[in-house]
């Protein structure tokens, strides 16, 4: 009964952040002379009419499941993985490497092993911040960063020389093999039916598993772990890990799927979007794919929005925004919360402070006085 009534505290949360930034976006369009009911409508139509927007909306859709259910696993083992956007530059430039060169294999066992060649990638990419959070305490915050234009940098580099297809655009030869695509003209592929399955056996695992309740205990109190004989070290890194696997199959999916080749800087936003839309839900594995989804809705839709009534897509570019201030907001008031309470704990804990007790007085003093 307790985890149905958090469940509905936590969909009647998001409904309120959407709703509070719909209407900011509204008062914009309200602001340039344009209907925001008419406008929000021929959003969400564009969304969803026919295969080209329907499908385009479930491309978006994919890697934003996968790079903020990625996010949100690492959160969960105490990390702040900013660097999923490295693991899916990585795990899509590692994948177009095997579906190009690597032949005459059966095409399930050619796409199995593009997929095998992300999935190491992505978790040695995550291991490097881990291991250096883990025995170091290096802030895996600034680490990720950074990785994430060096992989940028790598991917580009490999595009622009060795990989390179000799085209205009700087892009790798198309890849021998593909994932099966469905509402044509539309992106819309396979990937999406693999995705939602990672994001259902991650939601089982971290709910029904003795490694997700490690995780869950690791991220809300180390100390309490490592009393209770769990590594701390060892299941961030587990998670970290795990975070970038979830990525490299994110990128590899949009190589096989989407695009069909390596196009340079592809994955751009994509790992900030995800992040964005975990923290929102604050890394709620049961929210987050409803997040992600209503994100996908926008990017969508704006176009159509745009081009049928004159609403510019920066609307959506300041609804996202809104959630991105809100995110912050909550992460600032969390983390004054957190110092709160340690302080207050601290006191509680502290050895009470003993009487002062007087020096007895001087022998001599005393006959003096007599």
């Amino acid at each position: 009964m307790k985890k149905f009534y958090e469940s509905l505290t936590g969909f009647r949360r998001l409904f309120l952040i959407l709703l509070l930034a719909m209407s900011i976006g509204a008062l914009f369009i309200i602001f340039i002379g344009r209907n925001p009911i008419e406008a929000y409508m021929v959003l969400f139509r564009s969304a969803f009419r026919g295969n080209l927007g329907f499908g385009t909306m479930l491309a978006n859709f994919t890697p934003l499941l996968l790079t903020s259910m990625a996010f949100a696993v690492a959160s969960k083992a105490g990390a702040f993985n900013v660097g999923v956007e490295g693991a899916v530059f990585l795990g899509g430039i590692a994948s177009a490497a095997v579906g190009i060169y690597v032949i005459g294999l059966p095409v399930w066992l050619h796409i199995l092993l593009c997929f095998a060649a992300a999935i190491l990638i992505g978790a040695i990419w995550s291991f490097i911040p881990a291991i250096l959070k883990a025995l170091y305490s290096v802030s895996e915050v600034c680490v990720t960063i950074l990785m994430n234009y060096v992989a940028l940098f790598i991917t580009s580099y490999l595009v622009a020389g060795p990989m390179s297809a000799g085209v205009a655009n700087a892009q790798t030869h198309h890849t021998l093999v593909r994932l099966s695509r469905f509402l044509r003209p539309s992106s819309a592929n396979a990937g999406l039916f693999i995705a939602i399955a990672i994001a259902i056996l991650l939601f089982l695992i971290m709910q029904y598993t003795t490694f997700g309740f490690q995780m869950r205990t690791v991220g809300n109190n180390p100390k309490f772990a490592e009393y209770t004989g769990t590594d701390p070290r060892l299941i961030l890194i587990k998670g970290m890990m795990l975070s970038g696997i979830i990525g490299g199959v994110a990128g590899c999916i949009e190589v096989l799927g989407v695009y069909g080749f390596f196009q340079n800087n592809f994955a751009a936003g994509l790992g900030f979007n995800g992040m964005l839309a975990a923290l929102i839900v604050k890394n709620d594995l049961r929210l987050v794919p409803l997040m992600a989804l209503f994100l996908a809705i926008l990017q969508s839709g704006a176009l159509g929005m745009q081009q049928q009534i004159g609403v510019p897509r920066a609307v959506v570019d300041t609804v996202t925004a809104v959630f991105i201030i809100i995110a912050t907001m909550e992460l600032l008031f969390n983390f004054a919360k957190k110092k709160q309470s340690k302080m207050d704990a601290d006191r509680a804990v502290s050895p009470l402070t003993e009487p002062a007790i007087e020096p007895a007085a001087d022998k001599d003093d005393e006959k003096e006085d007599v």
